[in-house]
């Protein structure tokens, strides 16, 4: 029986690396979520083949699966707007999962007969509770604040970073102390509070805006935390797999950073998305607006027009109407592109999901270092519901916190659409200079009944 518990837990192991493998290509995705779901069952179907799960406990299994399944097909039907929270929270669950785990058999440690906790042993579950506690409760307020339910503007007080430093820290010593005699194991529920507390405090002072890396982080934390739990349990899958979530999770974290030019530092403890005060200069500025008519002109002039999407378009739910004036201007045989920015939205790759499920087609969808060199030839710019990755204060203003994050170079086309509820700052807190250019024009209102009502200019309807 042993021997195909490891032939299933190898089969598993496989699947995941080529699930992570067909992923990156729009064309096999399907074939790679098919195979993370096949490897996950096989995984399950391997361990309760185990000859250690006694017969008795297969009903406490089954409440579980019940119990599970209860709370995640419900996930599972939330709208693709609402798939960033999700995911938060299927973070929030893997990391309490691991914490109760690594509880567990701490204390059953104790109670076996003759069966003693070894250095390395405690070493690994002070690590995964740690880390699993901290995931949980950070994912719990990742999710609270995408959802609105805790503000996503980030809460800080003077002295925040030294304190969260000084909680994790002493969370490490109490886990040194632990590892290092294991007698002191009144310490242990000391570390389980620290983990829970660090993880709501590291999130509090995070805006919104940094979502999409700290979702990404916390992914690696969950992984990292099935890592400790597979050494504690022997257990090489759940090594592998942890590995696997924890890595993908840290280079996928990079890339964000990357995207937004900022360190893993500034992300956690920068405190991102302060509201700026406005300059005399800014009150000063006006804008130029127009209407969805006036925009339909526009377009239909056009040779080009590339679409720049943004968490506006996600919150409006307009990827349909979007999909419904791309049609409106393939038709007059105009060139139709969408420009890509790494971090917009709330999660990696938000967009092109919101874009996916409208049925745009994948090669219209351009990442933001290719479509650059294209944008000074763009005759029109459509912007809807983006803010700080089109700001070209990133590139020209030094005391501006999105100093040298890239963007996309959207005033550098000969015309600017900008849709937006109001002139309210972006996540990060700023004003966009670009909608006060001479170039730009505002066309205010709700991005879902704004676009529709320029692809129905467009297709004739309205005249």
């Amino acid at each position: 029986m042993s021997t195909w518990i490891q032939i299933a837990y190898l089969i598993s192991t496989a699947l995941f690396i080529f699930s992570l493998k067909w992923m990156n290509d729009p064309k096999t995705a399907r074939r790679g979520v098919a195979a993370g779901v096949a490897a996950m069952l096989v995984a399950v179907i391997g361990t309760l083949i185990n000859p250690a799960i006694v017969a008795s406990n297969y009903k406490w299994i089954a409440l579980a699966i019940i119990i599970g399944s209860a709370i995640g097909v419900p996930l599972s039907w939330v709208p693709l707007t609402a798939v960033p929270q999700r995911t938060a929270l299927s973070h929030a669950f893997g990391g309490l999962a691991a914490g109760l785990v690594g509880v567990a058999e701490f204390y059953l440690s104790f109670s076996e007969s003759g069966q003693e906790l070894s250095h390395f042993r405690a070493a690994a579950l002070c690590a995964e509770v740690l880390l699993g506690f901290l995931t949980f409760t950070g994912s719990l307020m990742a999710a609270g604040k995408l959802q609105e339910i805790v503000p996503t503007r980030p809460i800080t007080y003077k002295g925040q970073n030294i304190v969260n430093i000084g909680l994790l820290a002493v969370a490490i010593v109490c886990c040194i102390v632990l590892s290092t005699d294991v007698s002191y194991k009144f310490i242990f529920p000391f570390i389980i509070v620290l983990a829970l507390l660090f993880g709501v405090l590291l999130l509090i002072p995070i805006g919104g805006a940094d979502m999409p890396t700290v979702i990404s982080i916390l992914n690696s934390y969950a992984g990292l935390s099935a890592v400790a739990m597979g050494f504690v349990m022997d257990n090489k899958l759940l090594i592998t797999a942890g590995a696997l979530d924890g890595s993908s999770g840290l280079i996928l974290s990079i890339i964000m950073c990357k995207a937004m030019n900022r360190s893993f530092t500034n992300v956690l403890f920068g405190a991102f998305g302060q509201i700026q005060a406005a300059s005399a200069d800014s009150q000063q500025k006006t804008v130029k607006s127009a209407t969805p008519e006036d925009a339909a002109q526009i377009m239909e002039q056009a040779n080009t027009v590339v679409i720049v999407p943004g968490y506006g378009m996600a919150v409006a739910q307009a990827q349909h109407r979007v999909r419904e004036l791309y049609d409106q201007l393939t038709k007059r045989g105009i060139t139709v592109k969408f420009a890509i920015h790494p971090v917009a939205g709330r999660m990696p790759g938000h967009m092109n999901v919101l874009l996916a499920e409208a049925d745009i087609p994948y090669t219209d969808l351009v990442e933001m270092d290719d479509i650059n060199p294209e944008m000074p030839q763009v005759d029109v710019v459509l912007v809807v519901g983006a803010n700080d990755v089109v700001n070209p204060a990133a590139r020209t203003n030094k005391s501006s916190p999105i100093y040298g994050m890239p963007i996309i170079n959207a005033d550098k086309a000969k015309t600017v659409l900008a849709i937006k509820r109001t002139m309210n700052p972006g996540f990060a807190g700023i004003e966009n200079e670009l909608y006060y250019a001479d170039k730009t024009l505002m066309v205010f209102g709700d991005a879902k009944a704004v676009v529709g009502d320029i692809a129905k200019h467009l297709s004739g309807e309205n005249s």
